[in-house]
């Protein structure tokens, strides 16, 4: 965690660099010669961004008190390893929720009637696939 929490205070610092130095060429320019504030917010706010993420990276760094296998340098790769969580390979829920994705973003651009379509389609299978194992065969 120490070092994404260095990388993003380097994200930070070339973005707000970036952000003055767009702001100093906008200025130069000879056809407009004004702050193109679009571009120069855009670039300061991203470095806004990576600098919270930074912050918070480090606070919880700060905050666990331990060191992650990531940041050991004698540690494997496989000391890192966590488990993820299960998924069943013969589920067709995962299926259907993307379908019913699928039409709801069809439906914003086609016609509203199918996005409310697909809206149902995917809560249903979203229901479907928390709720897969508490009935059937595997039941528990």
């Amino acid at each position: 965690m120490k070092t994404n929490t260095h990388l993003f205070w380097i994200l930070a610092a070339f973005f707000f660099v970036s952000s003055g130095i767009y702001t100093v060429w906008s200025l130069l320019d000879s056809f407009h010669g004004y702050v193109e504030w679009v571009g120069t917010l855009a670039l300061a706010l991203c470095g806004a961004l990576f600098s919270l993420i930074a912050f918070y990276l480090g606070r919880a760094h700060h905050a666990q008190g331990g060191e992650l296998p990531e940041d050991i340098a004698t540690s494997d790769i496989d000391d890192g390893d966590t488990e993820v969580g299960f998924y069943s390979p013969w589920s067709w829920w995962p299926f259907m929720v993307g379908a019913g994705a699928g039409l709801v973003f069809l439906g914003l651009a086609i016609g509203e009637w199918i996005a409310f379509i697909g809206a149902t389609l995917a809560f249903v299978s979203v229901v479907g696939w928390v709720f897969e194992y508490y009935r059937g065969y595997f039941g528990r």
